[in-house]
């Protein structure tokens, strides 16, 4: 029997991505390495179950160590160790990144059947479903915001913030100014494009060096701000559903505020 056919007893992940589905999806003992990103609370959002785990080098020998039944990279072309080592005879598990909440429940059904845990993966994407269905409808109410990042970064249409952004009834600003999938946005013509809200992540709520600095200017000061942790959205995870949620109530909160100051 080749090690393709034998059950998953040693999964590695490769990139930060494939961690956190592997993370969900997979039981602690079938897990043989993660990449160095996994146990980073800052970009994982399962870094938490990343603990204890083997945490490896990027590098072809540290993959080669391990001896892995499957190795799960999302997206392939992200991993060096990936490109030094080639396919070889190792069952390769892959999918681009995934930009909208239908392609991270594709991921989950891939890697969940290729994990040995399918039922798992559909009991999380039962959950996830029954959860956005339950959010307020349209709360956004086709409001103009953007997602504001250090160093004036904004990200664009045909992400996943943006399909997050219309999921909530809002207008991604990128979008209505023509603006690509990332691009710069200089505070003179934040305050000029007068968005409704801007979403920024939890880490840069406070100043913390130049590039933070800029996102507390005093011309931004009287736009709303919604605030979600980057861990939650750079990668298609179940964490897109927290997101969601977390701007939704942030949403309503706000409005509510502003209908009681009239």
């Amino acid at each position: 029997m080749s090690k393709a056919q034998l059950a998953p007893n040693r999964i590695v992940s490769v990139n930060l991505c494939a961690d956190e589905m592997v993370l969900h999806l997979a039981d602690r003992g079938q897990i043989a390495g993660l990449s160095r990103n996994a146990a980073d609370p800052s970009l994982s959002a399962a870094a938490a179950k990343a603990r204890g785990l083997n945490i490896m080098r990027d590098s072809a020998e540290a993959l080669l160590v391990t001896d892995p039944d499957i190795i799960v990279a999302i997206p392939k072309g992200r991993s060096d160790a990936l490109a030094m080592l080639g396919v070889r005879n190792y069952r390769l598990v892959t999918a681009p990144s995934a930009e909208t909440y239908p392609e991270i429940v594709e991921q989950l059904r891939q890697v969940g059947t290729a994990v040995g845990h399918p039922a798992r993966a559909d009991a999380l994407i039962a959950d996830m479903d029954a959860r956005l269905a339950a959010l307020p409808r349209n709360p956004g109410r086709g409001k103009v915001a953007a997602y504001y990042q250090r160093r004036g970064f904004m990200t664009g249409t045909g992400t996943l913030i943006d399909e997050l952004m219309e999921r909530l009834g809002l207008v991604n600003l990128a979008g209505k100014l023509g603006k690509p999938a990332l691009s710069q946005l200089t505070l003179e013509e934040m305050v000029a494009a007068r968005p409704d809200y801007l979403i920024m992540e939890s880490a840069t709520a406070q100043v913390t060096d130049q590039g933070t600095e800029m996102l507390h200017h005093p011309a931004l000061r009287d736009i709303p701000k919604l605030w979600i942790p980057q861990s939650w959205t750079v990668c298609g995870s179940p964490e897109y559903v927290f997101a969601a949620e977390s701007l939704a109530e942030q949403i309503e909160t706000i409005e509510r505020a502003k209908g009681a100051q009239l």
